[in-house]
């Protein structure tokens, strides 16, 4: 806002100025009324009260006394708010000096460093606004029309387009909603949440990832679960290996945790799918066990990339 109205002002420096010093004396003037009324007060309060002593039985000395007394106080708030107020018609406060109507025009040209200065007060911008501006119209339709008029006369209109709602500015960016779908190929959410804090990334409330927050993105925008990539990249349950390789699942769990099976995880409790084995597949034997297996693979290494993750 404070951008907008320099850019406004700007080129508005002598309506602006002339805005400024019609409220200016305008205000002198009200002030000089209110002094004026205090006089014109001030006079009657002793004219009321010369009344009273006048009317006063001279018998009544007590009587007399007081109202005389009072007449006289009077007599004197009349005669120093008369004074008070000749004293501030001559040193010329009701009107505007030249001097005073030129640092005015310096002032309003120099608007710009005045706004920005960081010494100027909250306050006084707020003070300088109402000095400038005589008021606003906003008219909203596809989108908001604003006419601001300015003190000296001087009219601007400006198109503004409509706010984006509440929950649009909450959204998670593009970029990063990009990014989670990319990260299901290859981590369930509390990975993906990991990785994203770790680049210092934020959600659309500016809050760090919970991967309770990477399945409400991936629900909310109809990215494709990391268990149905997993199914349609063919690989397999836990006793679905298990019956394609004749074995039990604890044998299963055993070959995993020995890099005999490749293993990925599809959500947050560690529960796997297996990729379909080649050829070079483990055999369970009666006799050889686990040994004979892991000595057949010696030569041909089969690095797994299962991540564990504590339920």
């Amino acid at each position: 806002m404070g951008e907008l109205l320099v850019e406004l002002v700007t080129p508005l420096t002598l309506e602006v100025a002339l805005g400024v010093q019609q409220e200016l004396q305008a205000r002198k003037e009200e002030a000089d009324q209110l002094r004026r009324q205090q006089v014109e007060r001030a006079r009657y309060e002793a004219e009321l009260a010369r009344r009273r002593y006048l009317k006063v039985d001279p018998d009544h000395r007590l009587v007399a006394d007081e109202l005389e007394h009072e007449w006289n106080e009077k007599l004197r708030a009349f005669t120093a708010a008369q004074e008070e107020y000749e004293k501030q018609r001559r040193s010329g406060y009701a009107c505007l000096d030249d001097e005073q109507r030129r640092k005015i025009l310096a002032l309003a040209t120099d608007f710009p460093r005045l706004w920005n200065d960081p010494a100027t007060a909250q306050r006084d911008r707020k003070r300088a606004v109402r000095l400038l501006i005589e008021d606003v119209t906003l008219v909203r339709a596809e989108a908001i029309t604003v006419q601001i008029r300015f003190r000296g006369g001087a009219t601007q209109t400006l198109t503004l387009p409509l706010p984006s709602p509440a929950w649009k500015l909450r959204q998670t960016s593009a970029e990063v909603v990009a990014e989670i779908d990319q990260l299901l190929d290859r981590h369930p959410c509390a990975k993906i949440a990991e990785i994203l804090n770790e680049r210092d990334l934020r959600s659309g409330e500016g809050r760090p990832f919970h991967r309770l927050t990477i399945r409400r993105i991936q629900q909310d925008y109809g990215l494709k679960p990391r268990y149905d990539r997993l199914r349609e990249a063919g690989m397999l349950t836990l006793c679905e290996i298990a019956e394609r390789l004749g074995v039990c699942t604890a044998t299963v769990k055993v070959w995993r945790r020995n890099g005999l099976l490749r293993a990925h995880a599809y959500n947050d409790k560690n529960e796997c799918f297996y990729e379909l084995p080649d050829a070079d597949a483990p055999v369970k034997h009666k006799r050889k066990g686990l040994s004979h297996n892991m000595r057949c693979r010696e030569e041909v290494p089969h690095v797994t990339d299962e991540v564990q993750y504590e339920a």
